[in-house]
């Protein structure tokens, strides 16, 4: 089980139960949606989430691998970030 915050980020050709997916994966493994931001740009869509993953009993690698194989099933992409790391990355 890790503690914090991550920042999950996705992309790809919009497509019905994207969004579903992966916030269907979160909830069954106690992962909490803090915030959620997503844009559809003609056929392309991006979100990105906060996710509180403390509750979860995923490691951080066990979370991004289960959203990866969602990812190549679903034919988009996916990153996923510890916070610390996506803050240090963005610092001017």
């Amino acid at each position: 089980m890790d503690s914090g915050r991550v920042i999950i980020t996705s992309y790809g050709i919009n497509k019905p139960g994207v969004v579903s997916k992966i916030s269907t994966i979160l909830a069954q493994n106690n992962c909490d949606i803090q915030d959620i931001t997503q844009k559809i740009l003609q056929e392309f869509f991006t979100m990105i989430m906060i996710v509180d993953i403390s509750s979860s009993p995923l490691s951080f690698k066990e979370l991004h691998d289960l959203l990866a194989r969602a990812a190549e099933e679903m034919n988009i992409k996916i990153m996923v970030q510890h916070e610390d790391v996506f803050r240090t990355m963005h610092r001017i």
